[in-house]
Parts: structure tokens; sequence; C-alpha cells
């Protein structure tokens, strides 16, 4: 099947693609990239900001010159600072120095202040200080925690009151997958951790769960009628559901996704806005990753899961004992126009059954000889 052809079944809503058949191939999908993120994040770990551990941040314009990453940093270790973070923040023409260091007392934050606002030509004043201490971090991830644990617990109660506890086991095992995938791409990219990011985790969970709650609503109407028609197996019938709600749910995370891939090209790389960079990145990862957990890893699992029920695991095997003795009746009708043993052909004079007494390979019986044909003139007479 051609890319243009399957583009325009989809587009169309005439797919037929088996997501179950696959699950294997999705759940290797998932499990390498949960992999690769779990391996940067031991290796590396995660960049947390200064609101989770705590510090000194300086932030300082840049009225003469052009701001350099290396010349800051070099500044900073000759003052004390040699592992200070500095970045760069460019704001349209305007630039911006930030640096981030451990907690550091009254005296060397005014020195701090003072280097940066010789190096920005500017003055101390127009020098900014966030002094951010260890409670405080402590306190914001504590109750970024219980935020996290209290949504599993409601989502937990309402898709188990909603539909099933299956279908809820299914769709927070997707959270999950979602919330590691994302957790890993910091990871790997060494984007800064903040409060931002904590509530676009919360906004990508919401919309990760919003999809497969769209899926599984269309699984748990074709799956009242399954048991009493009894002409598919559970998982025929999640193919079947998903083929038919597969362009609503591309056409959700496509809109959703497109902005928020905006706002992390534009107004991270062209206009040097790091906050929206840390809030963009965490959304986008997590849409792409929602929508792809709902299709190819909630409704599969639950599949999976449905299937050792006793009602449909007795489904499926009468159903393929039954495709099992209509296989042999099915190649009958293809042989039908062929001459059946003891059956004769038309036309023929052999009695029945004379081709079912005649051996294998024996010649073929000659014709009996029929009545000699009538002189002419006696025809003429009786006409």
């Amino acid at each position: 099947m051609s890319v243009k052809s399957t583009l325009s079944d989809i587009l169309n809503e005439r797919t037929n693609f088996d997501f179950v058949g696959r699950k294997r191939l999705w759940f290797s999908i998932s499990g390498l990239a949960i992999a690769v993120g779990v391996l940067f994040l031991v290796v590396g770990g995660l960049n947390f900001g200064i609101d989770f551990e705590g510090g000194t941040a300086w932030q300082a314009p840049i009225e003469q010159g052009e701001a350099s990453t290396g010349a800051v940093r070099d500044l900073m270790g000759a003052n004390g600072l040699p592992e200070a973070e500095v970045a760069i923040l460019r704001t349209g023409g305007n630039e911006t120095v930030r640096v981030q260091a451990e907690r550091a007392d009254k005296e060397a934050q005014d020195e701090i202040r003072k280097v940066l606002a010789d190096y920005g030509g500017v003055s101390v004043d127009d020098v900014s200080i966030t002094d951010v201490g260890p409670t405080w971090g402590s306190e914001v991830s504590s109750k970024a925690l219980r935020a996290l644990v209290f949504f599993f617990v409601v989502i937990a109660a309402y898709l188990s009151l909603r539909f099933e506890p299956k279908m809820a086991i299914a769709a927070l095992s997707a959270v999950v997958h979602d919330i590691l995938i994302t957790v890993g791409a910091y990871a790997i990219t060494g984007f800064e951790v903040t409060p931002a990011t904590v509530i676009a985790f919360l906004t990508i969970l919401g919309f990760s769960l919003y999809d497969t709650v769209v899926v599984f609503d269309k699984v748990k109407e074709n799956a009242d009628n399954l048991t009493a028609a009894g002409r598919e197996t559970y998982s025929d019938m999640v193919n079947r559901s998903m083929n038919e709600v597969l362009m609503r749910s591309l056409n959700t995370s496509i809109v959703a996704s497109l902005p928020v891939f905006s706002l992390l090209v534009v107004g991270s790389y062209v206009f040097g806005a790091l906050t929206i960079r840390d809030f963009s990145l965490a959304l986008t990862v997590g849409l792409i990753t929602g929508a792809y957990s709902s299709i190819f890893t909630a409704t599969p699992l639950l599949a999976v899961m449905k299937e050792r029920e006793p009602r449909y695991a007795a489904l499926r095997q009468r159903l393929s004992t039954r495709a099992a003795v209509a296989a042999p009746g099915e190649a009958a009708p293809a042989s039908a126009g062929a001459s059946e043993p003891g059956a004769s052909e038309p036309g023929s004079s052999e009695p029945d059954g004379a081709a079912e007494r005649a051996p294998v390979g024996a010649p073929a019986a000659p014709r009996r000889p029929g009545p000699p044909p009538r002189p002419r003139q006696q025809r003429r007479k009786r006409r």
C-alpha cells in the first residue's frame, strides 16, 4: 500500500490497522525510549532549577559589547564561583546575563552584583538578585509530589467508576509512560526543571488522559454487544474501535501540538525566553507521547488484560473452533464444478458409480455400441 493511499484512508476514516496484533512492536518502542531516558537520568540526573535546589541567581542586562558565556564563566571563577551556571538570554535585540550558583552570603552577593554591573556597563541597581533557601525548594518539591499523587488517586477513582478498574489501570500505565519519557527528555537535553515544568507535567497528563478516555469510550460502547453478537474477539473489537476514532485522536493531538511546538522553537531560540522553553518542552514532548500512548500503549494493554477474562477467552475459543470447522467446508464450493466421485458427467452413458469402480490408472472403459443407424430410405418413408 502506498503512502498516498494510506494518508487518504486515514483522512477519510477508512483505516483497518491492526493495533493489537502489533502490540509487541509498540511495547518495544516504548520500552526502548524509556530505557534511554532512564540511562541518561541515572548518569547525568536532572538539572533542577533554583526553586527546587535553592541558591542565588543574578541577572544583569548588557548595555555594552556582546555577552559571552565563556567570558562570564571565567569572570565568576575569578571571583569564587567556578561552578556557576551561566546563560545568555536574548529578547529581541537585548541581551541579559543570568548567573546561578549555590547560595551565597550577603557580602558575596554584593560583590558578584558589582562585577556583573561592570561587565554589562550598567549600574548596580540594574542587577537583580534572587535568593532561595533550601527550605523553600524542598517545600516546592513536596507540594509537586503531593499534587501528582492526588492526581493519580482521583483519576483512578473516576475511571474505575466511569469505565472499569482494568481501563483505569491501562490509562494510568499510559500516564506513567508519558511521565517517564518526558523526564527522560529533560535528562537528555539538560533543560532546567522549574515550577513551570511541574505545571506543564500536570497539563500533559490531563491531555493524555483525555485522549485515552475518548478511545476507551468507543471501546466500551462496542464491547456492550460483543458477547451477544459473538462475531469477533475482544482484540478485534478494540482494533475496530481504534480505527473508528483514529482520525479524531490525530486531529486533537496535531491541533494541540502545533502552537506548543511554535512556543518551543520561536519563543526559545528566536526570542531567547528560557522560561517559555522550559514550559513548552514539557508540553511538546508530553503531547506527542500522550497521543502515542493512548493509541499504542493503553489500548493494546487493555486488550491483553481483557482477553484473559473467562468470557472473552471462551469467545475466542468458540470463534477459533468455528473457523476450524468451517475451513474444510469452504473448500467444497471451489471444487463443485469438478466431477465428484460416483457422479456421471452430463451426456455420458456410463452408469453412476462407473468412475468410482474403475481402478486408478486403468484405461478408460470403451463406450457401449448404440443401435445401428437406419438407412436413409427408411427415414424418408417414415416422414
